[in-house]
């Protein structure tokens, strides 16, 4: 999954990266409102944590100008200001949940597992694919009664299969959602990643369709 960061609050903004991205997310972050809106518009993002207290363009003005442009991402907001009025401003712009700094680094990555969850049109934190179970809170996953152990890179990939299990999905839809926008490197690492998960979850487990990507199959 694929996450934007806007927060000027640069020290914050390097920290809440490092830690979703040691979660397995791909993180973007950026420090003002234009700029975020701009990543916003153009990227393939699951989900947008959101300062309302920005240079340039808040946080309120930004979200409405996505849900303006029909942009449906989630969005989490986070502010230094307290009240229920401020809270109230936020959701009715469009935001989907709120937070108020300082706040709990744990409880922020239960709201945003809790959002893609919803996003995905699941309110388990288990995706279920046949006898495959990828438990997307804890970042475990069996297959039957084996636990597979797997990298952070290699559950996203697995995740964004799985999440469309039985449809194809394309590698530039994976390169998308699970790599940052500061990857350069050969497109080809997705085929690298799926085959280490063949390796592991076996051979039947995703097939290739050529010339539009790769699909999960129920084992």
């Amino acid at each position: 999954m694929r996450l934007l960061i806007v927060e000027d609050e640069k020290r914050l903004a390097i920290s809440l990266a490092r830690g979703l991205t040691a979660e397995g997310f791909a993180v973007d972050a950026v420090h003002d409102g234009a700029e975020g809106l701009h990543r916003a518009l153009d990227g393939a993002y699951d989900l947008v944590i959101l300062d309302i207290m920005l240079p340039g363009m808040n946080g309120y003005r930004v979200c409405a100008a996505l849900r303006a442009a029909g942009h449906e991402v989630p969005v989490l907001m986070l502010t230094a200001k307290d009240g229920e009025y401020d809270e109230a401003e936020g959701l009715d712009t469009g935001a989907d949940d709120y937070l108020t700094k300082p706040f709990s680094y744990v409880v922020l990555v239960a709201r945003v597992r809790a959002l893609l969850r919803r996003r995905g049109g699941s309110a388990s934190p288990v995706i279920t694919v046949g006898a495959l179970r990828m438990h997307t809170a804890a970042r475990r996953v069996h297959l039957g009664d084996d636990e597979i152990t797997l990298t952070a890179k290699e559950f996203a990939v697995l995740e964004q299969l799985a999440l469309r299990a039985g449809n194809v999905v394309s590698k530039a839809e994976i390169l998308e959602h699970v790599w940052d926008f500061a990857y350069d490197g050969d497109p080809n690492i997705v085929e690298v990643y799926v085959s280490t998960l063949r390796r592991k979850l076996g051979a039947a487990a995703i097939r290739t369709v050529r010339g539009a990507g790769y699909r999960l199959e129920a084992l």
